[in-house]
């Protein structure tokens, strides 16, 4: 795929390039060239890092291991990679069986909000839960665990942060995925959400935090309003390609 999207890019930057095979040269491992005879240099020898599309697609996201287990799933992923416990989900399971309210948690085959709550208490961590619009979600300063509401399932996803009206989410079920804000508007169960902080004596790792080499993966099945979605340009890819180090989109069609 990696070779795919190079070639891809290549192409929008010369304009017109032609197909030809390359035999591999004896080079240091994970360095390729990238010729630029099209721009008046020589070639050139860059260094890059591959890595399976799995792999980038759940970056920092506890993958959640039973159908019913969204909640634990999310509440991990921010406490691992948010403010850098050392927690599983099978611990975080049993903490929240332990301190919540059992015989509910077995009947509706899953964790509540308070159930949440308790068990990060009793880590001595910090957390609330909150009503509020989607201008309010620009103003996060941590990641927040959010209810959706999709084909009239409950399921409990991270919302990340929001960049040019895009809501990015780290979904234990499906990975790293946007959202326009209009869609995720009609998903967001109750306009609710639940902050965990990081301890005062501990900042947080932050390795959900949006970076400027954010790797856009768009589901298609959930943006649904087309006709207000412009075509992308070859300016927009390139810098897309340039600032990701991939410059992949990934659509999933209907």
């Amino acid at each position: 795929m990696f070779m795919i999207i190079l070639g891809v890019v290549a192409v929008l930057i010369s304009g017109s390039a032609a197909w030809s095979r390359q035999e591999p040269l004896d080079r240091p491992k994970g360095q390729f060239e990238l010729p630029q005879s099209t721009v008046g240099a020589g070639p050139i020898t860059q260094a890059v890092q591959i890595e399976p599309f799995s792999e980038l697609k759940y970056r920092h996201i506890v993958r959640q291991a039973f159908d019913y287990s969204c909640g634990s799933a999310a509440l991990v992923t921010i406490l691992k990679y948010h403010l850098g416990l050392d927690v599983t989900e099978q611990q975080a399971m049993e903490g929240m069986l332990e301190r919540g309210e059992k015989e509910k948690i077995i009947q509706r085959r899953g964790f509540s909000l308070l159930d949440m709550k308790r068990y990060v208490a009793s880590l001595g961590v910090n957390s609330a839960g909150f009503r509020a619009e989607i201008k309010d979600l620009l103003q996060l300063e941590h990641p927040a665990i959010v209810p959706i509401d999709y084909a009239g399932f409950k399921h409990f996803v991270v919302l990340r942060g929001i960049r040019d009206d895009l809501v990015y989410i780290a979904d234990p079920s499906a990975g790293n995925i946007v959202f326009s804000a209009k869609e995720f508007a009609g998903l967001w169960d109750r306009n609710t959400l639940f902050i965990i902080y990081p301890p005062k004596d501990k900042p947080a790792v932050a390795q959900l935090a949006l970076t400027d080499k954010e790797l856009g993966v768009f589901d298609m099945d959930l943006v649904k309003d087309h006709a207000n979605l412009e075509p992308m340009g070859n300016a927009h890819l390139i810098n897309r390609a340039i600032n990701s180090g991939f410059g992949g989109v990934y659509l999933r069609k209907q």
